[in-house]
């Protein structure tokens, strides 16, 4: 993929806001159990971040995807899984179908607040009994005159306690499971909307996750995003930036945790010679290093494909794949080097680890990956996804 001067200038930008406004916090918000969307969302508002490829006209920059891969890719130096996490929640997951096509009034609401960091949005659609298979969910909105009353639960949801809106999938009427979803915005603050305590999770500890509950939440019914029953699909369109998004969070952090443990094998020192001494050691790096630069390759393919108008399902979830394996790959064997060290709770290498196992679960786990492929292939015939 060619780089112009406007994406070396915001990749410029996007690693000087990291460095500044983010790393320097990353240890206090991790203590905290959470990172103050808000705030740092308007500074990123301010500074043309959330709304990138978004229409000019609710404030976006109308640029096409590959500015929001540099974004992306700039996001992953951030020292953290949590806090990248939180923002492309608000960038390519909760804000892409309302974008594509939500009316002028919907997105004059939603989308130029959430463009320009006065709101924060959360992307409502797993649920306890239905995580990676979206076709199960439960939750029902059922027409009610001008209004959607909505009752049901999401759970593992990104951004939840902080967020002012959410992009909920939710089944909307009696046709086949793939045919009866729609996308409806729900404000937070509407009655009968609540939520769980924060979980406590094994990593990406920065962001706030809870469990939402709806008890006969009423919203208008113009809150419904494009058409009734059209839900299903507009959301695979939405994975799609969901998941080169995720893809391209992982290079830059791996590349970090493999220079950080070739700065401290040169220096730990075992049987009169360092780690970094043994040639198997040096092997491992680089052949890890290798990984990271393939995978980096495939994302930037299949960003090119995307930004010209071919369906990269396929890429998508080979990229999704990929990254979320060789991310526990590079984090696994790094602590190995680090030794006791690698297993103390503040080491970035042991927060890699933590952080890093999501990235095989969140968003389509592996296996699911590995059924769209297949289908693909032509080799599952199975009904669904």
């Amino acid at each position: 993929m060619l780089f112009t001067d406007q994406h070396n200038e915001l990749r410029r930008t996007v690693a000087r806001f990291v460095e500044e406004e983010v790393n320097p916090y990353v240890d206090d918000w991790e203590e905290a159990g959470i990172f103050p969307a808000h705030e740092l969302f308007k500074k990123m508002g301010n500074l043309g971040l959330l709304g990138i490829s978004k229409p000019e006209e609710y404030g976006g920059l109308g640029l096409d995807y590959s500015y929001e891969m540099v974004l992306a890719e700039e996001l992953g130096g951030i020292r953290c899984g949590g806090v990248p996490m939180g923002i492309s929640v608000q960038t390519n997951m909760a804000t892409p179908a309302l974008a594509r096509f939500g009316s002028d009034e919907l997105r004059a609401e939603f989308l130029a607040p959430a463009i320009a960091g006065d709101m924060v949005a959360s992307i409502a659609v797993s649920e306890p009994h239905a995580g990676s298979d979206v076709a199960a969910i439960r939750t029902k909105a059922v027409r009610d005159g001008d209004d959607y009353v909505i009752n049901g639960t999401k759970m593992w949801i990104t951004n939840s306690t902080q967020a002012d809106f959410l992009c909920l999938l939710a089944n909307t009427g009696d046709a086949p499971a793939h045919k009866n979803k729609s996308l409806i915005v729900v404000p937070t603050k509407t009655k009968g909307v609540s939520f769980s305590p924060r979980l406590n999770k094994l990593g990406m500890r920065s962001s706030d996750t809870a469990q939402i509950f709806l008890d006969e939440v009423r919203v208008p019914a113009r809150y419904l995003i494009g058409r009734e029953g059209d839900g299903f699909r507009m959301q695979m369109m939405q994975f799609q930036e969901e998941r080169l998004c995720a893809a391209m969070l992982g290079p830059k952090g791996m590349e970090r945790s493999i220079q950080l443990t070739i700065d401290y094998a040169r220096e730990r020192e075992m049987f009169g010679s360092t780690v970094l001494d043994n040639q198997v050691v040096q092997y491992r790096l680089a052949e890890l290093a290798t990984e990271v630069e393939a995978l980096r390759s495939l994302i930037y393919r299949a960003t090119e494909d995307y930004i010209n108008g071919v369906d990269v399902t396929r890429l998508a979830s080979m990229a999704k794949l990929k990254a979320g394996r060789l991310a526990r790959e590079v984090s696994d064997a790094c602590l190995q080097y680090w030794g006791g060290m690698g297993f103390m709770w503040d080491n970035p290498i042991a927060r890699s680890y933590r952080d890093s196992r999501l990235s095989s679960i969140g968003g389509g786990s592996d296996e699911t990956m590995l059924r769209i492929l297949s289908k693909i292939m032509g080799m599952d015939k199975s009904k669904g996804l």
